[in-house]
Order: structure tokens, then C-alpha cells, then sequence
């Protein structure tokens, strides 16, 4: 298993911080480095610093040599599959081919609202999502192209330059929806993300998946398996505890709850928590479970010492 950090880039995110996270992922040799696509805080902190995805993304092409990077996820809901296909397409190739580009189908209503972006019912994003997919690979190939979508027809566009990794750079799909979701996973994921609430929830939308796969004729071993999820690190008991206050300041969903039982709270929502060993032990849950990479939510954007402990945690499984 494959451990990658996954930043939420709207919770605070500055460029000396991205820099400094960037470059110490890299050197402590972790698998990957991710992060979100939002415009402002999710958790209603609106004043917390915001850091435009795509941007950073370009940046962290060139600060680093080593580490696959990515969104987790761009909402095909932000931006035309056109401009994206060709924003992916430049960012590989600064980057000699580390790009995976990270697409779902757009969720946030408070967002889209805040920004006068349209989210259209789930069907049509659903729609959208794999008609999107469908001009970004077709873009990839260079053009000219024709496409008759209902949403994003093109007519004689051009992809050039194409991106370093051919046919494109791998394709995840981040969600769980049994039905629509997963089918378009089983079609065209090269990389299927999942957030289930457990290592049996996992497993479900695992057989789920590879249900859709049977109906579209594809081998479910075509689609690398991976998990967004929290973590809690610390090297003992006590710093555990420390941490934990930490977490419920900067938390909202953690407000209301007592500060003796945030480590409990955090475990119940399938978080990862403890010391070095124990995250090991829970890891290997998921490993068991069929996960190759795990993206944990890295929440503290100052704790190195926290990212040093992970790197320990790689070392073992």
C-alpha cells in the first residue's frame, strides 16, 4: 500500500505553507501528494485563505521532481472538460508525466451558489461527468476533433500540445454512488477513490464496482483502488491527546463535542488515529480490504512532525 497526503486547500492553505509541505512529502519519500478543488471553506470558515487548485498544481509541478500530485477532486461543475483537458495536459508535461487528474461530478451547493455556478440535478452532473471524460480524452489525442455531446459538443477543437503520458495522464474518478457513479468508474476510471466509512463499507462499494465492471466486459484489476480518509497521528498517548485539542478548535463538526471525546468521535468516523503502530494496524485493514493507496486528510498545515511519522508508517506496510 501506497501512502499519499491529501491537502484541503480551502481550510487555510498559503504558499509557504503548500512549499513547505510539498517539499517535505518528497523528501521523506511518501507516495503522493493531493489536494481539493473549492473556492472557500466547506466547514463555513470563510476567512481562512483558499489557494486556487489548478494554480497550485502548476507550482508544485516544478517544485518537485519525485512525488505523483493531483486534484482530489475537480468538479467537471468548475470548469468546461475543454479547458480542463488542456490545464491537465500543460501541468503533465511541466511535470514529466506525475499528473493523475482527480474529476467528479460537483457537490457543494453552498459554493456553486456563492459563485453563481449552476449545479444541476444529479443526473445531469452525472451526464456531464462522463460526457466531460469524453472530451478530455478525446482532447488528449491532439485533434482535430469532432464530438455531438448534448453539453460539450466540439467541432474541429485541437488538444496541443498533448500531455507527457499517453494516451493521457491516469484517469481517477473520486465517489461511492452504487448506480451512476460506479458505472462510470467501471467505464473509464483508471483510478477509483472511494470515501467509505470503514474497511466493510469499503468492501461493499468494491463489489459494487466490480458488478458494473462485469456488465461493461472490463477486468476490475484495470482500476487502481484507493481511499480518502482522516488521519490523527501522534507518537504517544499524551501528544494523541494534544493533538486531539487541536483538531476540535479547527474542526466546526468537532464544536459541540467534549474534548475527552474527540478520539473516540474521530475513530467512529472511520478516521485513522493513534501512534505510528496503530495507524500501521488500521492500514492493514484497508489493505486487507483490497486499498493500494490511501490520501489522508492532512488538516494541520504546520505539523510536520506529524508528516514525519507517517513517512515512519510507509516504511512498514
Amino acid at each position: 500500500m501506497k501512502i499519499g497526503i491529501m491537502v484541503e486547500g480551502q481550510e487555510g492553505l498559503t504558499w509557504k505553507r503548500w512549499f513547505r509541505i510539498a517539499e517535505r512529502v518528497e523528501s521523506l519519500g511518501l507516495d503522493s501528494l493531493w489536494r481539493s478543488d473549492h473556492f472557500f471553506s466547506v466547514m463555513g470558515r470563510t476567512e481562512r485563505d483558499s489557494l486556487e487548485a489548478w494554480t497550485s498544481l502548476t507550482a508544485l509541478a516544478q517544485r518537485t521532481r519525485r512525488i505523483a500530485f493531483g486534484p482530489l477532486v475537480s468538479p467537471m461543475t468548475f470548469r468546461h472538460p475543454a479547458l480542463l483537458a488542456r490545464m491537465a495536459a500543460a501541468v503533465d508535461l511541466l511535470s514529466e508525466g506525475r499528473l493523475v487528474l482527480g474529476v467528479g461530478a460537483g457537490w457543494n451547493d453552498d459554493e456553486h451558489a456563492a459563485y453563481g455556478i449552476r449545479l444541476p440535478p444529479l443526473k445531469e452532473r452525472m451526464d456531464r461527468l462522463e460526457e466531460g471524460i469524453k472530451v478530455i480524452r478525446a482532447l488528449w489525442t491532439g485533434g482535430p476533433i469532432d464530438l455531438d455531446g448534448e453539453y460539450y459538443p466540439l467541432d474541429g477543437a485541437s488538444g496541443n500540445p498533448r500531455p507527457r503520458q499517453q494516451p493521457g495522464p491516469p484517469l481517477l474518478i473520486g465517489g461511492d454512488g452504487e448506480l451512476s457513479l460506479l458505472a462510470i468508474v467501471a467505464r473509464y476510471a483508471d483510478e477509483w477513490n472511494s470515501h467509505a466509512a470503514g474497511p466493510e463499507a469499503y468492501r461493499a462499494k468494491r463489489a459494487r464496482l466490480e458488478e458494473h465492471c462485469r456488465t461493461v466486459g472490463r477486468d476490475p484489476k484495470q482500476i487502481r483502488r484507493s481511499w480518502m480518509g482522516g488521519v490523527l497521528i501522534a507518537k504517544d498517548r499524551n501528544a494523541l491527546e494534544q493533538r486531539a485539542s487541536w483538531f476540535k478548535t479547527f474542526l466546526t463538526a468537532l464544536q459541540d463535542v467534549p474534548a475527552d471525546q474527540v478520539i473516540e468521535a474521530l475513530r467512529s468516523k472511520s478516521w485513522l488515529v493513534g501512534t505510528p503502530q496503530e495507524i500501521s494496524l488500521q492500514l492493514g485493514e484497508w489493505a486487507a480490504a483490497g486499498v493500494q493507496r490511501v490520501m489522508l486528510q492532512y488538516y494541520d498545515l504546520d505539523d510536520m512532525d506529524g508528516l514525519g511519522l507517517l513517512a515512519e508508517v510507509a516504511k512498514t506496510i
